[in-house]
């Protein structure tokens, strides 16, 4: 198949929905997100290696619905619960890492206004990203220095630099996050992403996850009122332990993303050992194919058996997490919210070894042939290798042994 051809294909599948009904219950949904990872599952690698921003991956995410599960039913959205979302994700990077990363980040700033957000703001920005259909990147990289923020009447000035921000030109809508100047009051706020103060360098150019926009940004004199200043009231903040959940769903989505780069990894590889892994020609006679191999089937059970786990682990956690996100704000308490913090960086550690380990064991298992770039096993541990570094994962040992020896929770980080 050409490039044309694929270009043709995918075209042709990306508007198969738009007469189709949508879906409405979450199997539907899943399988919804399975259709779209099918279709970027196609060309990942020529456009991973392209490094085209992926302007027409979100559209497809948009045709299908996928953008706007989280959002209100009355404003076209599915109200989807998060252990579900969470699934999403995972399909999606089955498909195509960087895409799935991109979708889950979008969530998590979606979500965001709920997270900090007073009532009103959280009615007035969903209905605009839901009806809309409207996609979220974030200027929000903890690593570097805060955006200063300055007051001009009834107005907040924006002003700085991120290294990275997931999103960048294929998002509708950027969140900035700063510090008030003369103060140490942090303020969210969402923007529109089309403006001149909003400038993209596309310098992103890394190892992996090369479609997912990281590169930099720089915030110059973007203006918000200070009404849009997410979860204050009269230039005040009104704090809840609920707002400091914004890390452990982010990385309960970097679990899923991870997941769904290592089963498609290993989906991949079975695929090529199938048809064209050949038997070691001095292990013993009468063994044709590579699927007759001992040390094949034995490998594939090993990885296949780890990652079941390590899915299970993430349902598990993902229904915890969802259960807290969907409930009344106020209830959330600061030991409950350590101890799913603690559970959703069990299941990171668990997934990053185990994953890293998958994707760099099938060359194993499928043979040297497969390391033609050709084949493009490669993308895998590229993309896994590269988000996995976003924070040492030696920390989240650290927080998951003083819980289980000293009863302790972690406190609330942008990391923790």
């Amino acid at each position: 198949m050409t490039n044309v051809d694929i270009a043709s294909e995918r075209t042709a599948l990306q508007n198969r929905w738009a007469e189709v009904a949508r879906p409405e219950t979450a199997e539907e949904w899943l399988a919804r997100a399975e259709e779209v990872s099918d279709i970027l599952a196609v060309d990942a690698l020529e456009r991973d290696r392209a490094n085209v921003a992926p302007h027409a991956e979100v559209q497809l995410l948009k045709d299908a619905g996928l953008v706007t599960v989280l959002g209100p039913k009355a404003h076209g959205g599915a109200e989807l619960p998060w252990h579900v979302v969470n699934k999403i994700v995972r399909i999606i990077a089955r498909g195509d890492g960087s895409i799935g990363q991109l979708l889950g980040y979008h969530y998590v700033w979606a979500w965001a206004v709920r997270l900090v957000g007073t009532e009103a703001q959280i009615e007035a920005v969903e209905e605009q990203y839901t009806s809309g259909n409207l996609f979220f990147g974030g200027a929000v990289n903890p690593r570097d220095a805060d955006l200063r923020i300055t007051e001009d009447g009834d107005e907040l000035v924006f002003n700085g630099s991120k290294t990275f921000s997931t999103g960048g030109r294929v998002a509708d809508l950027t969140v900035l996050e700063g510090v008030l100047e003369g103060t140490e009051t942090h303020v969210f706020a969402i923007v529109s992403t089309d403006q001149p103060g909003i400038v993209f360098p596309g310098n992103w150019d890394n190892l992996g996850q090369r479609l997912t926009e990281s590169g930099g940004v720089e915030i110059r004199d973007v203006r918000v009122d200070w009404a849009g200043a997410a979860g204050f009231v009269d230039r005040v903040f009104q704090p809840l332990v609920y707002n400091t959940l914004n890390v452990p769903a982010l990385q309960a989505v970097f679990n899923n993303f991870y997941l769904g780069i290592a089963e498609g990894a290993l989906r991949t590889a079975a695929s090529y050992t199938r048809e064209h892994t050949r038997a070691w020609p001095y292990g013993g006679k009468g063994k044709k194919r590579g699927t007759e191999e001992f040390y094949v089937l034995e490998g594939y059970g090993e990885l296949a058996s780890k990652l079941w786990a390590d899915a299970a682990l993430i349902d598990a956690v993902d229904l915890e997490i969802s259960e807290i996100l969907h409930d009344a704000r106020e209830n959330l308490t600061e030991r409950r919210r350590g101890e799913i913090a603690v559970r959703v960086a069990a299941a990171k550690l668990r997934i990053i070894e185990d994953g890293l380990e998958a994707a760099t064991k099938v060359f194993e298992l499928t043979g040297a042939r497969a390391t033609s770039n050709s084949v493009g096993l490669d993308i895998y541990w590229r993309n896994l290798r590269t988000h996995s570094l976003h924070d040492p994962i030696a920390y989240k040992k650290h927080e998951i042994g003083r819980f289980e020896l000293l009863n302790e929770i972690p406190e609330p980080s942008w990391y923790a």
